[in-house]
C-alpha cells in the first residue's frame, strides 16, 4: 500500500466521560477536553497499513489547573487483544508536544526520554505490528481532585521526526521563582525572600547536633543486645526473627533516607523560559549547573545554599547541615543515590550502588546483558570495581547490584523479549543448546511450542511469530537460567573485590514472576522498592524460600498541599497525614520478622518542573529551599524512638492509619 508522508487525524470518537468545550485555546489548532473520570478516551480509526517501524506520532497539548494529569497514547492492533501503551504526563500551564516514535512498540526500552514539558513516557503493554495497527486511542490513566482540563492539537503521523518544541506556550507566566519554588500555587510554608531562607539554612548549620535516640550503639543498632562482631555488617536470625548486625555486635534495624546529597535539579531544556531566574553559569552560581543523562539541570537547592554559605563554602557546609537533619529525624542510615562520601567521613552508616552498565558486553533484551558472551565476566570485574575504595569501612553495610532493571518491567520474559529484539547473540545460541537437550528434534520442539519453529530459528534470526503458553513457559525457564547467571557472575566479582561487605541484590520495582528470585541466591539480602500503604506480607515467602532477610529500598508518601503538582507514588491528604503513613508503614515493616530495614525516599522534594525524567513530588522531608515539614519530622522522631522496641514485639506497632487516597503520579 503506498501511503503519503503525512496524516492529520481528528478523534473519530469521544468517550461519553469526556466534555467538549468550544473556549478559545492558548495554543494554535487546538480543542478543550474536560473529564472527572479516568478512562475518559480519544479514539482516532486508522486504515492498516498506515503506521510502520519508521512512523512518529506527535501532537501538542496543554494541561491546565495547578495538578498532575496523565494520559495513555495505545496502539491497538487489528483482530487481536493486542494493545502497546505509552503512558506520560506533562507540566501544568505549559505547551508540550509529544513526539512517539513508532519503533517503541518493539518494547525494546522501558522509557522515552522526557522532552520539555512532555514528562516520563514509558512503553507498557504488548508488543504490536504497527502495520496492522487500525485504532489509535489517548486515554486519561490519571486524575487528581481538580477536574483534568487539557487542549490537544490533532494527531500527525509523519515519517519524518517532527521537531522538538523549543519555545512553549506559558499561560500563566514562568513556572518557577528565584528559589525554585512554584510560581503557578499558594500554600502556607513558602519561602517568601532572600533573608528568610539563608537565616533558616545558617541556623540549621549553627544546631546541627549529635542526638540519636536513647540505648543505641555507635552504628545506630540496640545497644542493649548483642551478637558476635566481625568488624562489619552481617546478617543474622536470632531464631526469632531476621536482624542485620552492626560492626559491634548490636542489632541493627535500617532507618534509612534516600538521597541524602543537594538533589533538586530541574530539568530545563526546552522549557528555558518556564524559569524566572537562570544565574550566570559562569558566576558565583556555576555549581548549580550540570549536565546528567545527556540533559541540563539547574539545581536550585544548591543555588540556595550558596545564597547561604558562599561559592566556596556551601558544600562542606550543606553536609554538615544534611547530616544534622538526619541524625535530629533520627535515621541511622544514609541510603542510596546519597554521597556516601559524607556518611563514610562521619562514620554513619551508609550503602551504595554499583551501576550496571557494561562496556564491551552487548545488551539482548532493554538493559539485559548477553550473559553468554565472554565479555561478561571482564564487564562485571569492571562494575565491582569501585568496591575497592571503600572495602575496609566498617561504616558500609552493602551495595546494591543496580537498580530496578528496565527487563523487569516488561509484560515478557527476558528470553522472549530477546528473541524478537536480538537476531544473534550469545545468549540465544545457549537457548537453542538448551532446547536442543529438551527436545529430540525440530519436529518435537514445533509440536511443543505449537509453532512452525525450529532450534535454527532459536539461535539466530528474525523472530515474528506470536509465542504460545507452551512457548512462554519454556522461556520463562531459561530466563530463570539467564537471570541466575547475571548475578552469580556480578556476585562473583563483587566478593573478589570485596569479601566482608554485604550484597544486598539488586533494588527490584516488584517481581515480575518467580524466575526472576532465581539470582537472589547469590546475595545477602534481598532487596525490593515497595510504595504500598504498608510493607507487602508476600515478601515473607520470599524471605523463606530465600532464606534471606528483607530490605525496602524505596517508599514515600506525599500530598498536593505544599506547592508541587504531583504528590508522589503514595498519596494522602496533607502533611499530617503523612506523618502518620509514615509511622504506620515503618512500625509496621519494623514489627515484622523478615524484614531489617526501609529506606525512605527522598531527603528533598523534587524540582516544581521535574527531574530529568518528569518527576516532580512533594516526598521530601525537606522542600527546595531547606524547611522541614515538621508534622513529617515529628512522625519520624517518634517511630525512630521506639523502633527498636517495635521490633522486638515489646509495643504494638503505630496504627493509627490515615486517608489514602488515588495517586497521581507518572
Amino acid at each position: 500500500m503506498t501511503r503519503p508522508d503525512e496524516h492529520m487525524l481528528e478523534p473519530g470518537d469521544v468517550s461519553d466521560d469526556l466534555v467538549v468545550e468550544d473556549d478559545p485555546t492558548p495554543i494554535d489548532d487546538a480543542q478543550w477536553y474536560r473529564t472527572t473520570e479516568r478512562g475518559a478516551t480519544l479514539t482516532y480509526d486508522i486504515e492498516p497499513g498506515t503506521l510502520s517501524w519508521d512512523s512518529y506520532i506527535s501532537y501538542d497539548l496543554l494541561l491546565d489547573g495547578r495538578f498532575l494529569s496523565t494520559w495513555a497514547l495505545s496502539l491497538h492492533e487489528a483482530d487481536t487483544d493486542r494493545v502497546f501503551r505509552l503512558t506520560y504526563g506533562a507540566l501544568n500551564q505549559c505547551q508540550a508536544r509529544v513526539r512517539a516514535p513508532v519503533q517503541a512498540a518493539d518494547q525494546n526500552r522501558w522509557m522515552l526520554s522526557r522532552e520539555g514539558a512532555w514528562l516520563k513516557p514509558i512503553c507498557r503493554g504488548d508488543r504490536v505490528d504497527p502495520a496492522a495497527v487500525d485504532r489509535i486511542t489517548i486515554r486519561v490513566t490519571c486524575t487528581n481532585d481538580e477536574p483534568t482540563r487539557w487542549c490537544q492539537t490533532p494527531l500527525t503521523i509523519t515519517t519524518e521526526e517532527p521537531p522538538q518544541l523549543s519555545e512553549p506556550v506559558l499561560p500563566e507566566g514562568p513556572l518557577l521563582d528565584e528559589f525554585g519554588q512554584s510560581s503557578i500555587h499558594a500554600w502556607d510554608g513558602r519561602t517568601r525572600d532572600e533573608d528568610e531562607l539563608v537565616s533558616r539554612i545558617t541556623d540549621q548549620h549553627d544546631t546541627a547536633g549529635e542526638e540519636s535516640p536513647a540505648n543505641r550503639s555507635e552504628w545506630g543498632g540496640d545497644a542493649t543486645r548483642s551478637f558476635a562482631s566481625t568488624g562489619y555488617f552481617r546478617t543474622e536470625h536470632d531464631g526469632d526473627r531476621w536482624w542485620l548486625v552492626d560492626p559491634d555486635g548490636h542489632p541493627f534495624w535500617s532507618a534509612g533516607l534516600d538521597c541524602v546529597r543537594v538533589y533538586c535539579e530541574s530539568a530545563y531544556e526546552g522549557i528555558e523560559d518556564a524559569l524566572s531566574w537562570m544565574p550566570d553559569p559562569d558566576g558565583e552560581f556555576a555549581d548549580a549547573y550540570m549536565i546528567r543523562r545527556g540533559s541540563a539541570r539547574l539545581n536550585y537547592l544548591a543555588t540556595n545554599m550558596i545564597r547561604a554559605f558562599g561559592a566556596e563554602e556551601w558544600r562542606d557546609r550543606w553536609a554538615d547541615v544534611a547530616l544534622g537533619q538526619l541524625r535530629e529525624l533520627g535515621f541511622n542510615t544514609v541510603g542510596n543515590w546519597s554521597e556516601w562520601e559524607d556518611a563514610s567521613e562521619a562514620g554513619v552508616p551508609y550503602v551504595r550502588p554499583l551501576n550496571l552498565r557494561y562496556p564491551e558486553t552487548p545488551t539482548i533484551y532493554r538493559d539485559f546483558p548477553d550473559v553468554y558472551d565472554d565479555r561478561i565476566r571482564e564487564d562485571a570485574a569492571t562494575i565491582a570495581e569501585p568496591l575497592a575504595d571503600t572495602n575496609d569501612d566498617p561504616a558500609l553495610i552493602g551495595y546494591f547490584l543496580g537498580n530496578e532493571p528496565t527487563w523487569g518491567f516488561a509484560d515478557e520474559t527476558p528470553a522472549a523479549g530477546m528473541l524478537y529484539t536480538t537476531e544473534t547473540c550469545a545468549t540465544r545460541e545457549e537457548l537453542a543448546s538448551w532446547a536442543r537437550a529438551r527436545y529430540d528434534d525440530d519436529d518435537a520442539l514445533a509440536d511443543a511450542w505449537g509453532l512452525d519453529v525450529s532450534f535454527t530459528d532459536l539461535a539466530h534470526g528474525e523472530f515474528e511469530d506470536p509465542l504460545t503458553d507452551a512457548a512462554r513457559a519454556d522461556l520463562e525457564e531459561f530466563s530463570q537460567i539467564m537471570v541466575d547467571r547475571l548475578y552469580r557472575i556480578l556476585s562473583e566479582a563483587c566478593r573478589e573485590v570485596d569479601p566482608d561487605h554485604l550484597n544486598l541484590g539488586t533494588r527490584y520495582a516488584y517481581v515480575p514472576g518467580d524466575w526472576a528470585l532465581a539470582g537472589m541466591h547469590h546475595v545477602d539480602v534481598f532487596s525490593i522498592n515497595c510504595y504500598s500503604e504498608r510493607v507487602n506480607p508476600e515478601y515473607a515467602q520470599i524471605s523463606d524460600t530465600l532464606d534471606l532477610p528483607v530490605l525496602i529500598g524505596e517508599w514515600h508518601f506525599g500530598a498536593l498541599d505544599v506547592g508541587l503538582p504531583a504528590s508522589g507514588i503514595g498519596r494522602v491528604p496533607d502533611q499530617a497525614a503523612r506523618g502518620d503513613a509514615y509511622r504506620v508503614y515503618l512500625e509496621d515493616a519494623a514489627a515484622k520478622p523478615w524484614c531489617v530495614g526501609t529506606h525512605y525516599f527522598t531527603l528533598y522534594d523534587q524540582s516544581a518542573v521535574g527531574r530529568f525524567d518528569g518527576e516532580h513530588y512533594n516526598i521530601g522531608f525537606l522542600d527546595v529551599c531547606h524547611r522541614p515539614y515538621p508534622e513529617l519530622a515529628t512522625a519520624a522522631q517518634e517511630s525512630h524512638d521506639r523502633l527498636y522496641d517495635v521490633a522486638m514485639g515489646d509495643v504494638d506497632p503505630y496504627d493509627d492509619e490515615p486517608e489514602y487516597l488515588n495517586r497521581v503520579y507518572l
